[in-house]
């Protein structure tokens, strides 16, 4: 089982201080005797721990960095939701294929903002723009937040200011099974809960430092009883031996757990696998005895909306994939809706 996260290292900038959510965090790590020091901000994180990359790579993953999101215009986040909320950046996760290796490029610590009323303040003008019609916030786009929310609470206020929200909405997706503190949360059926899911074959070579398969599903179970609105995220889907049965025993797993109540409003999203050579170059690096697939003949190209190429499976593998998928879903979850395959 993978121990709720506690950083090794936590840096603060002056101004968080000045807010309760740093007073806070600063009082209860002087309290946990963890190392703590400043940095003038959360851009500026220098001098981590380490002989060479590689170990200074690990140690940045067990670094939390408290400060203030100053940029409080939020990016369009498709095709999960109208925006991108940022209440934290990073992961404390160790998966192999994962795009915040190049987004985060030389910061890969994890950041967590204790600004959380101008970030609630600007959400609000966002509704606003497009009331009567509901916006969608994702909490996860640049990190998994509910890795470090026994820490800091902060997915739990915002799932409760959405509660009271009248046009907001707000998803997010976890790998991690640390979920007990939100089961009481309000959150009035306005958050979908998402778990991201995958055989154990993947969990087990790609996705060290995260729950195992069971022990997110045991969490989605607590969180369908807590009466959040659930969602599944298959993703990456990547082809090895035996991937068929994998998944499909997977998806049996999830059918027989989950109680009857959650399966009326369940959604699944489906991402496969793919990777831009920016992204293997820096995969080699930090995981350089990954069993990662990454040879570009092997696959097609699709041009990505950053511009830049995408490694993307075969017309006839993509096939394969959704012939598994969208046989097998609504087979054992007939009220289910897939929202997309990518």
């Amino acid at each position: 089982m993978v121990r709720p996260f506690v950083p090794q290292i936590v840096y603060f900038e002056p101004k968080a201080l000045e807010y309760p959510l740093g007073k806070t965090l600063y009082e209860k790590f002087a309290n946990m005797d963890v190392e703590i020091r400043e940095t003038t901000s959360h851009n500026q994180v220098r001098n981590l721990p380490g002989d060479n990359d590689f170990q200074k790579y690990r140690n940045a993953k067990s670094t939390l960095v408290v400060g203030l999101r100053k940029t409080l215009k939020f990016d369009t986040s498709k095709p999960s939701a109208e925006y991108a909320i940022p209440f934290a950046t990073g992961c404390m996760g160790h998966c192999h294929y994962c795009y915040l290796q190049t987004t985060m490029g030389s910061k890969p610590y994890i950041r967590t903002y204790v600004n959380t009323e101008e970030i609630f303040d600007a959400a609000e003008e966002y509704m606003k723009e497009r009331a009567p019609e509901v916006t969608r916030f994702e909490a996860s786009c640049t990190s998994d937040i509910v890795g470090i929310d026994h820490l800091t609470h902060t997915l739990k206020n915002a799932i409760e200011y959405f509660g009271q929200s009248e046009h907001g909405r707000l998803r997010f997706v976890t790998k991690f099974a640390h979920v007990d503190h939100l089961l009481d949360a309000e959150h009035r059926g306005k958050t979908r809960f998402r778990f991201s899911i995958n055989d154990d074959y993947v969990i087990k070579f790609f996705e060290p430092g995260t729950s195992r398969l069971n022990e997110r599903l045991e969490a989605a179970v607590k969180v369908a009883q807590a009466g959040y609105p659930l969602g599944f995220i298959i993703a990456p889907i990547y082809l090895h031996e035996g991937w068929r049965e994998g998944y499909r025993t997977m998806l049996e797993k999830l059918a027989e757990m989950l109680p009857p109540e959650a399966t009326k409003d369940l959604t699944f999203e489906l991402i496969q696998h793919r990777f831009t050579k920016p992204a293997k170059r820096v995969i080699q690096k930090n995981y350089p005895m990954t069993k990662l697939e990454l040879d570009e003949t092997k696959r097609k190209t699709k041009w990505g909306r950053y511009g830049i190429w995408k490694y993307v499976y075969t017309d006839e593998e993509q096939d394969e994939m959704k012939q598994l998928f969208l046989q097998t879903i609504p087979k054992l979850f007939p009220k289910a809706t897939i929202e997309y395959f990518t």
